[in-house]
């Protein structure tokens, strides 16, 4: 895992796409790599998240696929099953991080208190997503939370976008930023894949830039 780490420090975005049609799965990991954005975040919140991992992985082999929106212990192994490195969370269930830990499934809870972060690392979590970023006080809020905790590793995610992009990969203890905004359900749902490879040229220029 700490390969992925490495890489998905380097990529600075992990794309959080949310998939209700598998036609879609394809050309969106084409541009998302073509792009520089292997590691990809497939949400579990429609019946064809798994069957996008699936289909993803099994066509493009170099890509790096996180299952989020993992909430129980069966998520976890189905996950795996579909082909999934690594499994996100928005908050923390101690059982479904035991079940992860044990099931040598890397596991990135979700936290947005100074408990939370104190009951995943104590519980043996280094990475964590902060989440949801904007609601929670954003970055003001995140240098507030990295003063005790400055060993932890965060991935912020919601409400980040290209505007305030910055000033979260500012913050040392930022590893990447979940972006929500590179494929935006609606633009799925329509195949406007033009927008949407416009809107990663963009995010990859900005991180270039950076």
């Amino acid at each position: 895992m700490n390969m992925i780490l490495k890489q998905l420090q380097q990529q600075r975005i992990l794309p959080v796409i949310q998939l209700e049609d598998l036609k879609g799965a394809e050309p969106l990991a084409e541009i998302l790599i073509t792009h520089g954005f292997p590691i990809i975040e497939i949400t579990l919140r429609s019946d064809v998240s798994l069957a996008a991992i699936e289909r993803i992985k099994k066509r493009y082999p170099q890509s790096i696929l996180s299952a989020g929106t993992v909430l129980t212990p069966t998520q976890v192994d189905s996950a795996r099953k579909a082909g999934a490195e690594f499994v996100i969370s928005p908050g923390f269930n101690p059982v479904t991080f035991k079940h992860a830990l044990q099931s040598n499934m890397f596991m990135v809870p979700g936290v947005n208190s100074p408990s939370d972060i104190e009951q995943a690392f104590y519980h043996g979590a280094s990475v964590m997503k902060f989440f949801p970023a904007e609601a929670s006080g954003g970055v003001n809020m995140l240098k507030s939370l990295t003063g005790p905790y400055q060993r932890i590793h965060l991935i912020p995610t919601g409400g980040i976008n290209p505007d305030n992009l910055a000033s979260y990969l500012q913050i040392p203890q930022v590893i990447a930023c979940g972006g929500t905004w590179l494929a935006p359900l609606d633009s799925l749902n329509k195949g406007q894949w033009k927008i949407i490879e416009e809107k990663v040229k963009v995010t990859r220029n900005l991180i270039d830039s950076l």
